[in-house]
């Protein structure tokens, strides 16, 4: 084993949370603003990249680092150590209501790729990549653009997922078609692009964007129903403009409530 080989247990339903048990000299890396608790015992180190031995040396670790930029994330990840004997434990929060998803990446031929937002936290020696795509659809049109995470080893990874979770197997040749948010991941047999929907009435007025996702088998395919980037379309469409007060969704006073409150100024 390349990875620290780690014992964890997740919690909670809507709000999880996932409580990793170190063995003396163990360690567990994750993004940072994760971190939720940790016993007395546990260090905390931040590094350039993930750290692990795929990205050994001071050019590798500048790589490393830099792939990270290319996904969004931060140069530096944070890697948490038990330095005394004794089992301890730390524990990594849920960003947003979803699931908690274990992958253990020697059940993946050692790789599973995911949208770049996804990954949790891993065991140490797991390395945290960037996938690119080399179909140009995809690249313009996938979503996540042609960038993705790629975690690579033979440990165990926890990535995130809105929502509930549809897991699909799916059989040589065997399509599924999906919104290209609601992807969680895939492991690295599975064949990935994006297609136009077709139709005008479906492009103008159909409401589910222009391209769709297909993925071919053979492989493992992870679906959330709740993507972040939805979630914070709601929110925002939802929340009131300027400051003022909302008189709830669905009121009949609707504008004129506004107006009747008094804190309109004309």
């Amino acid at each position: 084993m390349n990875a620290h080989e780690i014992d964890y247990k997740i919690f909670g339903e809507e709000m999880q949370y996932v409580e990793i048990e170190l063995d003396p000299n163990e360690g567990v890396v994750a993004e940072a603003g994760s971190f939720m608790m940790m016993d007395q015992g546990i260090k905390m180190e931040t590094i350039f990249g993930d750290g692990s031995s795929k990205n050994n040396g001071f050019f590798g670790k500048i790589l490393g680092a830099g792939k990270r930029l290319l996904t969004g994330e931060s140069l530096f990840m944070t890697v948490f150590y038990n330095t005394i004997p004794g089992k301890k434990r730390v524990s990594f929060a849920s960003p947003y209501p979803g699931k908690i998803i274990p992958i253990d990446l020697s059940e993946f031929n050692g790789k599973f790729i995911c949208q770049k937002d996804a990954f949790l936290c891993a065991a140490k020696g797991v390395s945290v990549g960037v996938e690119f795509s080399k179909r140009l659809g995809r690249g313009f049109f996938g979503g996540e653009g042609f960038i993705m995470q790629k975690l690579e080893g033979d440990g165990m990874a926890f990535v995130h997922a809105g929502g509930t979770t549809a897991v699909k197997e799916l059989a040589p040749g065997e399509q599924l078609r999906v919104d290209t948010g609601c992807i969680i991941g895939f492991d690295s047999t599975i064949d990935y692009n994006i297609n136009f929907v077709g139709g005008i009435k479906n492009t103008l007025f159909g409401g589910e964007g222009m391209f769709f996702a297909t993925l071919t088998g053979p492989g493992t395919v992870f679906i959330q129903s709740l993507p972040f980037s939805r979630l914070a379309s709601r929110v925002f469409a939802a929340a009131p403009q300027g400051g003022g007060k909302d008189k709830g969704e669905g009121s009949i006073l609707g504008s004129l409530g506004n107006l009747l409150d008094g804190d309109n100024r004309f």
